[in-house]
């Protein structure tokens, strides 16, 4: 049941069929999973031609969703970046989809995992890349720090958003004061993506369950286990969370096999990928990188065969007569492909290894941690963490993110709930400029918070649209909107 085809909208259900109409029923597998049930083809698709698989459509599904295209102007690292060259969230969760498909087609192919499955060869890559291509959709403008930024308003506003006659749960306070953007990819696929009904893309039970990250709620985070160290979903999906464990066979809190090949390739990509645009930025060279790696790990034997071949290279490259620029960026350029190709083989080869026990909901590691990558992989969060994350240009640009984000809540913030007291959320604003912020925030958020039907309390319902509305923006959205916003809102502050 891992890989259960099926939707949470019934009716859009479809097994694949036979030319003669028998539909096709998965096949058992001790390690896999349960067949999932038989259910009639959805009336609309009978004898349509459909050759993808359900999974399959989940990833087309999810690659043109508006979000996916705001990753475009959306921070990787380097905030409101202007080098066309330099990473986005969009560059950089294609290049995770891309890594995650390839050890999907090498565990499949090269493996025989989930071979008794049907269309395994075709779902567990598909599965793997689609979640590459999700896995950052919920993430705020100006990357992590728009994610500290959030947290920090909720921390200082908190005895006026949370006020214990809220009547709001600790749960429900923590969604909050701990916003994660991986609960927020969640909520945005399944909540926020309206087309006619309440499910959002109506995504399959399978990539719902991998997308959990983190499979714990916002109160039940642990930092010292690296499966709960922050929260995959909010209090407003904890039942949908719980439709799909039982969907799946998984337990409460357990993690699908799949995600920890997703994480690990997430970790490749931002580890080699961040440190190689820092070098096409000029702030560090080629050499800065292998200096500091031979440093940090020794005589570690997959960090020396990496740096040994690049700079090997690096050697028949500075005889070709390249200026100092483009050494530096063809030095780098082989190392990325010698540490992908290193560090993708030992993501499979402890997959492999510990294959039992992830399917077993026992691991609770991280497979690169546990691999003969391990010391490599660590030593190059540390140079990012040093030379990278930190560099002053980066930093600046990142205050200016976190003041950015400060201010549109406080002006959000007054447009949502500037209403009469004991009003309904759909109730007219009492002020000029709350009836115009509050209209420009996106109709599907606001059909949301408004609606009749949803059952979280109304000052939780206020928080998420604040935050459902910040974290849909991207970089140069939330700039504009705050220079728009400013001057209407600080007339608005100095009459009070």
């Amino acid at each position: 049941m891992l890989l259960n085809p099926a939707r949470r909208r019934a009716s859009a259900i479809r097994l694949a069929t036979h030319t003669d109409g028998r539909a096709e029923v998965p096949e058992s597998s001790p390690a896999w999973g349960k067949p999932v049930p038989l259910t009639l083809p959805w009336p609309d698709q009978q004898g349509s031609g459909e050759v993808r698989t359900e999974i399959e459509r989940d990833y087309d599904r999810i690659l043109y969703a508006a979000p996916v295209r705001r990753m475009a102007d959306k921070t990787q690292v380097f905030p409101l970046e202007r080098n066309d060259v330099v990473r986005t969230r969009l560059t950089h969760s294609h290049e995770v989809a891309n890594l995650a498909r390839a050890a999907g087609v090498d565990l499949v192919f090269n493996h025989a995992v989930a071979q008794t499955r049907h269309q395994a060869a075709r779902d567990v890559p598909t599965l793997l890349g689609t979640l590459g291509l999700a896995h950052d959709l919920g993430n705020p403008p100006f990357g992590h720090q728009g994610e500290r930024a959030m947290q920090a308003w909720f921390e200082r506003c908190a005895p006026e958003v949370f006020a214990e006659r809220h009547g709001l749960t600790e749960a429900m306070r923590l969604d909050f004061l701990r916003f994660e953007g991986n609960a927020q990819t969640l909520r945005l696929l399944t909540k926020l993506q309206i087309i006619n009904d309440d499910y959002g893309l109506n995504l399959t039970y399978a990539t719902l369950a991998a997308l959990l990250k983190y499979p714990v709620a916002s109160n039940q985070v642990d930092k010292n286990q690296p499966v709960r160290r922050k929260h995959g979903f909010f209090q407003s999906e904890a039942r949908m969370v719980e439709e799909v464990w039982g969907a799946t066979g998984l337990s409460a809190g357990q993690r699908h096999p799949l995600t920890f090949v997703l994480e690990a390739c997430d970790d490749i990509a931002y580890c080699v990928l961040d440190a190689e645009d820092a070098v096409k930025k000029r702030l560090v060279s080629f050499h800065d990188i292998l200096a500091f790696l031979r440093h940090a790990a020794g005589q570690d034997a997959t960090l020396a065969w990496v740096c040994n071949e690049a700079e090997r290279e690096h050697v028949v490259y500075r005889e070709a007569g390249l200026s100092p620029a483009e050494l530096n960026d063809i030095s780098m350029q082989v190392f990325r492909i010698r540490a992908m190709g290193v560090l993708m083989r030992a993501l499979t080869e402890a997959w492999l290894r510990q294959q039992q026990a992830i399917l077993d909901g026992v691991f609770v590691g991280e497979l690169l941690e546990s691999s003969s990558a391990g010391v490599f992989i660590s030593a190059l969060r540390q140079f990012n963490q040093r030379h990278v994350y930190r560099h002053p240009s980066v930093l600046k640009v990142e205050l200016r993110g976190f003041e950015v984000i400060h201010e549109l809540m406080d002006m959000l913030w007054f447009a949502i709930t500037d209403r009469e007291p004991g009003a309904p959320a759909e109730a007219p604003r009492r002020s000029p400029f709350a009836s115009y912020a509050y209209g420009r925030m996106s109709e599907n958020y606001r059909r949301v918070f408004e609606s009749p039907s949803n059952p979280m309390p109304i000052r939780y319902r206020e928080a998420q649209l604040l935050t459902d509305m910040i974290a849909g923006m991207t970089d140069s959205y939330a700039v504009a909107m705050c220079e728009e916003l400013r001057p209407h809102y600080r007339a608005v502050a100095a009459r009070a």
